[in-house]
């Protein structure tokens, strides 16, 4: 065996030693993380898919019930006060609300799996815009100010030029997102996956599962098309969605 053919073999099995240990201590990292979560939820998605990107899929969790309003639980509230999900534990450190988490395993394990908030000065003044974008708009105006009504109330008691309305606004702001990504391409701040796409894809995949139809918004679909296969993504994919398509459907028919 030549000298260049040795130095060829012992340099990969140096590069395949130090993969494998990588993973081995991200794996030990995970084990002393734990999530508290239930299944459909928007924050508790996004906190799930951050963790995945991140390379900590071994970490412990515990699916509660909202149903059963188990996030009320003695083990959720000595930890969260407020008994909301997703709660987080890595060690001895508790983290709560979804963007926290996210923003917390970004900055403590920058290093370790995908990098979700780049360096650089545009790119990263772009992605933290996205994120608080979707934080500020979709949340209110899909879930907070449109769905959760439907929850709460019967189409039929509530008033038509209401609803007229707020579908009107729902529309226009999915029509901003999907300019934004004619713009950037595959994802939401350009070429990279990155936190924006952490926070804004559970929105998309909540309003599909609630009876959004995307084809008024092309990118979008071609967006969320290419990324439900995405690893993260398909790893923390609700479990009871893949059970039913659900009865739930108040965007059936409103875009």
């Amino acid at each position: 065996m030549s000298r260049l053919s040795r130095r060829f073999l012992i340099l990969s099995y140096r590069s395949l030693n130090t993969s494998v240990l990588s993973r081995k201590y991200r794996h030990t990292m995970a084990e002393n993380m734990f999530l508290y979560w239930g299944s459909g939820s928007v924050p508790c998605w996004k906190a799930m898919i951050a963790l995945e990107e991140k390379g900590f899929s071994g970490y412990k969790n515990k699916l509660i019930s909202f149903d059963n309003n188990e996030m009320k639980g003695e083990d959720v509230l000595k930890l969260n006060p407020r008994g909301e999900v997703p709660t987080f534990t890595d060690g001895d450190v508790v983290v709560n609300e979804s963007s926290a988490i996210c923003e917390y395993l970004e900055s403590t394990y920058k290093d370790k799996g995908t990098q979700l908030i780049p360096s650089g000065t545009k790119q990263r003044a772009l992605v933290l815009q996205r994120m608080n974008e979707a934080m500020a708009n979709l949340m209110h105006k899909m879930l907070l100010d449109y769905i959760y009504e439907f929850m709460e109330t019967k189409e039929e008691s509530m008033n038509p030029d209401n609803v007229a309305r707020k579908t009107q606004t729902l529309k226009d702001e999915l029509n901003r997102w999907n300019d934004y990504l004619g713009k950037t391409g595959a994802y939401l701040a350009g070429p990279d996956f990155t936190m924006a796409d952490v926070y804004f894809f559970p929105f998309i995949g909540f309003g599909v599962r609630v009876g959004l139809n995307l084809d008024s918004f092309p990118n979008i679909k071609s967006y969320y098309e290419r990324l439900s296969s995405r690893p993260s993504i398909k790893a923390s994919w609700p479990p009871h969605w893949k059970q039913s398509p659900g009865s739930f459907k108040p965007l059936t028919g409103k875009m």
